[in-house]
């Protein structure tokens, strides 16, 4: 996994991290189980401030995509309970992604657009999303 930071970006670093990092999980770039760079060797290596590194961690670990654990560090979350069951937080993420999506759709139709320009535009993006990841 490689992480690039644009420092004239007006998207926060801390966002930048975490889109990343989801992209890589999504892309198959990281698995479960998978150890991501300590908080500090990662703010090194980018340059940054170790507490925009632990914010964007933070985020990613309330989300539900890393676990913390002390001595052993970030690792990538297992999205299921123990049953096989898509756990809780990824059921309120499914919420979350929903109620997004309802939000972008009626901006879209503020702005003029008609619903079948909104599902075009919805499908190329999932497609460069799931190419990304059959690729």
């Amino acid at each position: 996994m490689i992480i690039e930071v644009d420092q004239r970006s007006d998207v926060p670093i801390y966002e930048q991290l975490h889109r990343q990092i989801i992209a890589a999980i999504a892309n198959d770039e990281l698995a479960l189980g998978d150890q991501l760079p300590s908080v500090r060797s990662l703010a090194v290596d980018l340059g940054i401030n170790l507490h925009t590194v632990n914010k964007a961690y933070a985020l990613l670990r309330d989300e539900g995509y890393i676990v913390m654990r002390r001595g052993s560090g970030a690792l990538v979350a297992d999205r299921r309970d123990g049953s096989g069951e898509v756990n809780l937080m990824a059921e309120m993420q499914d919420k979350q992604m929903n109620d997004d999506l309802y939000r972008l759709a009626l901006a879209y139709k503020a702005r003029g657009g008609a619903a079948a320009g909104f599902l075009d535009a919805a499908e190329r993006q999932c497609g460069r999303a799931y190419r990304k990841c059959n690729s």
